[in-house]
């Protein structure tokens, strides 16, 4: 049997009174991208700190391609890169310094680590501002930037803790295609988000925690089922018919009862064929519609679905310290 690239065994970690995480398990194969979702506080950035080897677990044992966390921490850190949740750069000095300065840090020699620049700046779309200060950088070139430092020491696994919160849709989008790529190239790849779009564009698996523990783990399909499928959106072209819509959509067959939130009308829609069966129960009520779409469950409606209560704030009052990208070849 493979060893798989990521394993966690029972994990437990407290902060004084409060429990971080309670026996957490975990399993991510080679070569793959695996999601860890959950809201703040549910203990996905302290578990990526333990398998980076930056926390001691108080219980339990992790390994890294069969390396354990604890008592071979410089080997693994050997094999990984960490993007943390907020970028780890230099604003004072270049896109291209700060590539040279971390690949001289791991060890590299000057010729390795300007020609490991140079191939990293290009393969990310910053070659046109290597020269550039990174305080002049938008927050999608300087999270790009910091993906590309993790990268330095061509890890077998990186670990993503969130990486494109704050970011705009395009940005995101364009990190979302380097993840995939880095996968492809065999990378392993353990996300951690908040967001249930991004887990179900990238990854191939996906564990919802909560309060340190796992709630559910499976594919983003089988998650999304027990999250009530997908959400049809609904508002009506005139405001004096959404009782009448209402009352169209609750016979609904497999479907739940429509909410209403203002002018838009939401149903649960567990079936594909749902949607169809929406529209013509609209139509031949004579319900105009000016907007009609099926999107996903938000992480709040997938969490209340899978948990049985809403998200809640990190009720510790913990903050946890931004983690700097660490390269691979860091514990050299």
């Amino acid at each position: 049997m493979t060893e798989p690239a990521l394993r966690a065994v029972q994990l437990a970690k407290s902060f004084g009174h409060t429990r971080v995480l309670d026996r957490l398990d975990l399993e991510v194969d080679a070569g793959t991208i695996y999601g860890l979702l959950g809201p703040n506080g549910a203990g996905k950035t302290t578990a990526v700190k333990i398998l980076a080897t930056l926390l001691r677990p108080d219980a339990g044992h992790a390994f890294v391609l069969g390396n354990d966390v604890v008592r071979r921490a410089a080997q693994v850190r050997s094999l990984i890169g960490l993007t943390g949740q907020y970028a780890a750069v230099d604003d004072l000095i270049s896109a291209r310094e700060n590539l040279y300065l971390i690949g001289r840090l791991v060890g590299q020699r000057r010729t390795a680590a300007r020609a490991r620049a140079t191939e990293l700046l290009e393969a990310f779309g910053l070659g046109d501002a290597a020269g550039i200060a990174v305080k002049e950088y938008s927050g999608g070139m300087r999270r790009r930037l910091d993906l590309a430092i993790s990268l330095v020491g061509r890890p077998a696994v990186l670990f993503l803790d969130e990486p494109t919160t704050g970011l705009d849709l395009v940005s995101r989008n364009e990190v979302w295609d380097m993840i995939r790529d880095l996968a492809a190239d065999g990378t392993t790849v353990l996300l951690t988000t908040q967001y249930l779009e991004e887990a179900d564009r990238l990854a191939g698996r996906i564990m919802v925690i909560d309060r340190g523990m796992t709630v559910a783990e499976g594919t983003a399909r089988e998650l999304k089922g027990r999250a009530g499928g997908e959400v049809l959106e609904v508002q009506p072209l005139r405001s004096d018919d959404m009782s009448a819509a209402v009352r169209a959509l609750s016979g609904l067959t497999g479907a739940g009862q429509p909410a209403v939130d203002g002018e838009m009308l939401t149903l649960h829609v567990p079936d594909e064929d749902l949607v169809s069966a929406a529209a013509r129960k609209l139509d031949t009520a004579g319900i105009g519609v000016r907007h009609l779409a099926v999107r996903l469950p938000s992480l709040d409606e997938a969490f209340l679905a899978i948990t049985g209560h809403r998200a809640a704030a990190d009720e510790s009052g913990l903050v946890a310290a931004p983690a700097a990208a660490v390269p691979a070849g860091a514990g050299q």
